[in-house]
């Protein structure tokens, strides 16, 4: 088999295992794609509904734990087939499943009353080493996603604690409880 023929089946076994969103570059370092992928594990069981028992225990290692900040696909709210891949703030467990905020680098203060109006609402975390560029966050409070903690790609970094319960009050918030 040949280098570039090897190559072909890493990447291959890579699209298999819903990996190909950290491809690496041409130069070496690894890059998002920006455009819309769908769901590498071809299921999703949907949006999780109520508030959550929520965590903070994040644990060093490379295992996905509540309190960190991780890479993962997460699906369209509209279209649960399709989504892109994103950093999740991670707060809590429902079974199997990983409990996470989707995060933006968007900032939503410019037009907080449209997203308001649309059921959308954000609350500023700040940076960290989620964002290579170091651009600032916000979570998404009102919309709790289910992740397979297989399907993590990264995980990035802790977010700070007090940050962490400020962002679960605005979920309390913005869910009733």
């Amino acid at each position: 088999m040949s280098g570039a023929d090897s190559r072909l089946l890493r990447v291959l076994r890579r699209v298999v295992r819903g990996a190909t969103t950290l491809a690496p570059a041409a130069r070496g370092r690894l890059r998002r794609p920006s455009r819309t992928v769908r769901d590498p594990g071809g299921f999703y069981p949907g949006d999780f509904v109520g508030m959550p028992s929520v965590a903070y225990t994040p644990v060093s290692g490379n295992r996905p734990d509540p309190g960190e900040v991780v890479w993962a696909w997460v699906p369209f709210e509209e279209d649960h087939a399709r989504g892109k891949d994103r950093p999740v703030l991670l707060i809590g467990r429902d079974r199997r499943w990983l409990l996470g905020l989707p995060l933006t680098s968007l900032d939503h203060d410019r037009d907080a009353a449209q997203e308001a109006r649309e059921g959308r609402y954000w609350f500023d975390i700040g940076s960290g080493p989620w964002d290579p560029r170091g651009r600032r966050s916000e979570a998404r409070v009102n919309r709790i996603i289910r992740l397979n903690p297989d399907a993590v790609r990264r995980t990035s970094a802790a977010l700070d604690r007090e940050i962490f319960d400020r962002v679960i009050a605005e979920v309390r918030l913005r869910r009733g409880r």
